[in-house]
């Protein structure tokens, strides 16, 4: 099946007009036609199933003929909190494989350490959004606007908190021993120059438990995927 995405369908619509580049992508590459159907997502968990009715390639319109709210393939959230790495290419790729894994937000950190201070959010959004049809998904991750490291460890946080970190001084259990399955997560992945002590001060400050990701030390973006890896192992035997 292949997925398309809409953001701004919903469940009362009779039909949806596709803009021009869709339409070509729809008439053009796939060679759909009158009658065919498609799937398409809003990103908040609806698949629409509708069967094109005109197939222009400048304006291809197809009606709603089903809706169906789906319910989550996963009993946990995940909000990993990571800074952009200097490679921009490196970092579009964590965000690709975090969303085929599962996570549910992503917020863009800027650390003492950071070598990367901005992201281009649109392009970035894209990168989500293709990751999310190319895994069948129906929920689309939020990507939050990059904010200071230490503002976003202030901000109030839900459920189990962890900061992965390099430092040696501090006890680190591992990710696995110390989450609990079916909860909420916010997981601090930082720059490839670490977290500075006062940032990794102030987390534990704000009752974040520093974690372990393995033995080798591990790029940002390794870490990222890592994290939300361990976090669907541990939910694995209550999916």
């Amino acid at each position: 099946m292949q997925l398309f995405f809409n953001s701004s369908i919903s469940e009362n619509d009779k039909e949806i007009t596709f803009d021009k580049n869709e339409s070509r992508h729809i008439i053009k590459v796939l060679r759909k036609k009158e009658g065919d159907t498609l799937h398409i997502t809003n990103g908040n968990n609806f698949l629409f199933t509708v069967k094109i009715r005109v197939a222009s390639d400048k304006k291809c319109i197809a009606s709603i003929a089903e809706v169906f709210q789906k319910k989550s393939s996963r009993n946990y959230t995940l909000h990993i909190a990571i800074a952009p790495t200097k490679n921009n290419d490196r970092f579009e790729w964590f965000l690709e494989k975090a969303t085929e894994i599962g996570i549910d937000e992503i917020t863009p950190i800027i650390c003492a350490n950071s070598e990367r201070k901005s992201i281009k959010k649109e392009r970035m959004e894209k990168i989500i959004q293709a990751a999310m049809k190319q895994s069948l998904q129906y929920k689309l991750p939020h990507l939050n606007d990059t904010v200071r490291c230490l503002d976003f460890i202030n901000s109030k946080k839900d459920g189990e908190l962890f900061i992965a970190h390099c430092e040696k001084s501090t006890e680190k259990p591992t990710i696995q021993k110390c989450s609990t399955p079916g909860n909420s997560y916010t997981i601090l992945i930082g720059p490839e120059g670490d977290f500075s002590p006062a940032e990794i001060q102030s987390a534990i400050k704000m009752n974040y438990q520093p974690i372990s990701l393995g033995e080798n030390r591990l790029r940002t973006e390794t870490a990222g995927i890592t994290a939300a890896s361990h976090i669907a192992f541990v939910n694995e035997k209550d999916y």
